[in-house]
């Protein structure tokens, strides 16, 4: 302090102390001051968020190879990377040609025809005019590694054999096709190379679905597509992972949209 402010002190019987001195004293106190306002917030009691229905889930289905048809199950466990149901997985076998490139319905809509039947440790392919398929579920680590293509990015895939590859090409009988599986021990197709613009997603990875790893629509979007269609549509065209009942049309859409803190849902019109 000045001379002036050391005999200001010095009248009130208080000693003179140096700058530095007094400084330190100011941000000690002002740390104190801080430190209980973090202490008041930390025993403050938290108000309890109120949890409200927005929905019920009224089905739930996994498609084990992607275009080929559903599987309805009663209960099934959400991972990063889709659903679970047991040893199966949301759509981590896919169709393919000898080189590698994807094929789905849109290719070769006879795909949808395809039923399957989980049972143990095996897949059970079924077809109109062919006999069943009865595929392993997991496969030996000896089967080849394929390189993919699915819509324009890199994928690994196991192959799963001579017999249901020669199965797929004799039921669709167009070209020879091979059937691969997706391994967690394999790289996924990550949100920064499916939604590059998109800053605001998280980073998750997909095996083989479109986009996002769970697909979701609720019964009133259907309702009230249908309303506008001279044709009528079944749910089982969209594909969805999860059917929701008991909200309003396209709310699973907003959810999505303006909160953008989840992507159980896609806006897109078929997920195959």
């Amino acid at each position: 302090m000045g001379s002036a402010s050391s005999s200001a002190l010095a009248r009130l019987g208080l000693p003179g102390q140096p700058r530095s001195t007094w400084l330190g004293v100011a941000a000690l106190g002002l740390a104190a001051v801080a430190l209980g306002t973090v202490a008041w917030r930390r025993v403050r009691p938290r108000r309890r968020r109120q949890l409200q229905q927005v929905g019920t889930v009224s089905k739930v289905w996994i498609y084990p190879i992607k275009s080929c048809k559903g599987v309805s199950v009663c209960e099934t466990e959400c991972t990063d990377m889709g659903l679970r149901c047991g040893k199966v997985r949301d759509r981590f076998w896919m169709v393919v040609k000898e080189d590698g490139h994807m094929v789905t319905a849109r290719q070769e809509p006879r795909l949808v025809l395809v039923s399957i039947t989980l049972e143990n440790n095996y897949l059970t392919l079924e077809a109109p005019d062919m006999d069943p398929m009865v595929l392993p579920i997991k496969l030996p680590s000896s089967n080849k590694i394929h390189d993919c293509r699915l819509f324009g990015l890199d994928i690994k895939g196991r192959d799963c054999g001579d017999e249901v590859a020669q199965w797929l090409t004799n039921y669709l009988k167009t070209q020879p096709y091979r059937l691969v599986q997706f391994d967690t021990s394999m790289k996924g197709r990550t949100t920064k190379k499916l939604y590059p613009s998109e800053s605001y997603l998280q980073n998750y990875e997909v095996a083989y679905p479109d986009c996002s790893p769970i697909h979701m629509i609720s019964e009133a979007s259907l309702v009230d597509l249908n309303s506008r269609l001279k044709k009528k549509v079944t749910m089982e065209y969209f594909r969805p992972n999860i059917v929701v009942s008991g909200c309003e049309a396209f709310e699973e859409v907003r959810g999505h949209c303006h909160r953008r803190q989840t992507q159980m849902c896609c806006p897109q019109s078929c997920w195959l």
